[in-house]
């Protein structure tokens, strides 16, 4: 592992373990637009790429981008009620932001989370001091597992892509990051260490309490 020069962080999942409070938000989306469709087909078939592109899927009849973005904003707005009073940050992540701060070293965000999300973790867990720049799905035109978010957080930081070292949960995050030239740390929260390792992560933790970096 080459000592990065910047880190990168999904946020869903990588910093919080909040995945099982999205699921619920999109099933009560199912739910009020009356689609005959299961989470697994979803995940499976839907779940990819950023906000509008993820909508465009499930109502193909509908074609305006900024309505697709209302109707995803909504499923948003249901997520952040049902997680609001559970926000907790993975474990040893608040420690371990203080000690890459302390070695100055740039970090950003690379989420599909639009800025209410990003505002709403933050927030909650008063991240803003951490962080040189955001980047969420709302800034990029293609979501991941296109690069463009990695490469979009990297020209924030000012740093090459290929010295940023990447933080990430899922599928099709790990995929984004290392189309981008960037290296990946597994966060177990989704995936199980192997499928982690197959995808082409350096490591894998389950939190940050024991992670330190050269």
């Amino acid at each position: 592992m080459l000592s990065p020069k910047a880190l990168v962080f999904d946020m869903d999942g990588t910093l919080v373990d909040n995945m099982s409070y999205h699921k619920k938000s999109w099933i009560d989306l199912f739910e009020y637009h009356k689609l005959d469709l299961d989470y697994e087909t979803f995940d499976r078939k839907y779940h990819k790429g950023s906000l509008v592109e993820i909508m465009a899927r499930l109502f193909p009849h509908i074609s305006d981008e900024e309505e697709l973005f209302r109707m995803g904003s909504y499923k948003e707005a249901l997520y952040r009620d049902l997680y609001r009073p559970h926000v907790k940050a993975l474990g040893g992540l608040l420690p371990f932001l203080k000690k890459i701060q302390a070695q100055n070293l740039p970090m950003g965000i690379a989420t599909m989370g639009d800025q209410h999300n990003i505002d709403f973790i933050f927030k909650a867990l008063d991240l803003d001091s951490f962080f040189h720049s955001t980047t969420g799905g709302h800034q990029v035109k293609h979501g991941k597992p296109h690069p463009e978010i990695f490469l979009t957080a990297a020209q924030k930081l000012g740093i090459p892509p290929k010295d940023c070292l990447a933080f990430e949960d899922s599928r099709s995050g790990v995929t984004a990051a290392k189309a981008a030239g960037m290296q990946v740390i597994g966060i177990r929260t989704m995936l199980d260490k192997k499928t982690l390792l197959e995808l082409g992560c350096i490591q894998v933790i389950e939190n940050y309490s024991s992670l330190s970096l050269p």
